[in-house]
């Protein structure tokens, strides 16, 4: 198994400390959420019992998310998440949201491939290859974390303090994205 198939394994000490075992340094949920909006599989042991708490813990991620407005789940979908843990259909609905999140995964891919291959005349215009490739990162961004492209209040910080680092990247990307549509206008 190669080392990028392999999950990124987090120890969490009595302390509560969570414990990155490759770069051996203490990471937070942030650091553990950016690991996986990079790609990063990643798995979170207890120290002393070996107990996964890997579910806890991204579960943990999304209630922080959410709770500063980064509001990705609509009430409905978190109320029905609810009524599911008490009903029959609890069976189906974890294969259905794996599903569901699969054929976005997908859907996400053929679109970067088919905006990439997609023909264009304005290609030879000076500047425009730059303008491509704010615009695919932008995607990417928009793609990966749809809760932090939608809030646009003071900067969040994570409960360690941490600014909120992808939305000043995308900020800064929508940033250089008008500037280059205000050039290219003038054109």
């Amino acid at each position: 198994m190669s080392d990028e198939a392999k999950p990124l394994l987090i120890k969490r000490y009595a302390s509560r400390r969570l414990y990155n075992t490759e770069t051996s340094d203490y990471v937070t949920l942030e650091d553990i959420a950016s690991f996986i909006r990079d790609g990063r599989e990643v798995q979170i042991v207890d120290l002393k019992s070996g107990d996964d708490l890997t579910r806890q813990y991204l579960l943990q991620i999304i209630a922080e998310h959410e709770s500063r407005g980064e509001n990705v789940l609509p009430v409905d979908v978190l109320t029905d998440l609810v009524r599911s843990y008490t009903t029959s259909a609890q069976s189906v609905v974890p294969q259905f949201l794996a599903a569901s999140f699969e054929m976005l995964r997908e859907g996400q891919s053929q679109l970067m491939e088919q905006f990439t291959a997609f023909p264009n005349p304005m290609a030879n215009m000076p500047g425009f290859d730059a303008l491509q490739r704010q615009q695919q990162a932008f995607l990417k961004s928009m793609m990966a974390g749809w809760g932090s492209a939608g809030s646009s209040g003071p900067e969040m910080e994570s409960a360690d303090g941490a600014p909120a680092k992808d939305r000043d990247e995308l900020n800064a990307i929508k940033k250089q994205l008008a500037d280059l549509q205000s050039k290219l206008s003038k054109l």
